[in-house]
């Protein structure tokens, strides 16, 4: 298992990508999977720093692992409750982009990017796993 503890700021992001990298690299996952795995996690990061500490201070922690079938990153944080599966919807190719609601496409994209997602409140943290399959089926 793998940790990771960084201020939460836009500064702080290419650490998280880097910690995804080397998990990606020491769990043997192919290209496409290291990349679905980075694209979630940088876009969860990025959500928390800048909608869940509003630009205040605050913390990620990230924890990374694998098992025999799965590579799994959990993030945690201390901002204010807020699960990202929640008010995730699909885009919608057939409004005008002028008529669409702005936001969402990134976490659309996050979590359909992984083979599982789980979120909870406790305790005063918000708690997301993030889990891609070492061996995908498709």
């Amino acid at each position: 298992m793998t940790a990771l503890r960084i201020a939460a700021a836009l500064t702080s992001l290419d650490e998280v990508a880097h910690f995804c990298h080397e998990l990606a690299e020491r769990a043997g996952l192919g290209p496409e999977a290291a990349y679905r795995l980075r694209l979630a996690t940088d876009e969860l990061a990025t959500n928390v720093v800048m909608h869940g500490y509003r630009g205040g201070e605050g913390e990620l922690r990230l924890t990374g692992g694998m098992d025999e079938d799965t590579v799994w990153i959990r993030l945690e944080d201390d901002a204010p409750p807020f699960d990202p599966a929640a008010g995730c919807r699909p885009p919608t190719p057939d409004v005008p982009l002028a008529r669409r609601p702005i936001g969402g496409l990134g976490i659309h994209l996050a979590l359909t990017a992984l083979d599982a997602f789980n979120y909870r409140y406790a305790d005063g943290h918000n708690r997301s796993a993030l889990v891609i399959r070492r061996h995908r089926t498709e």
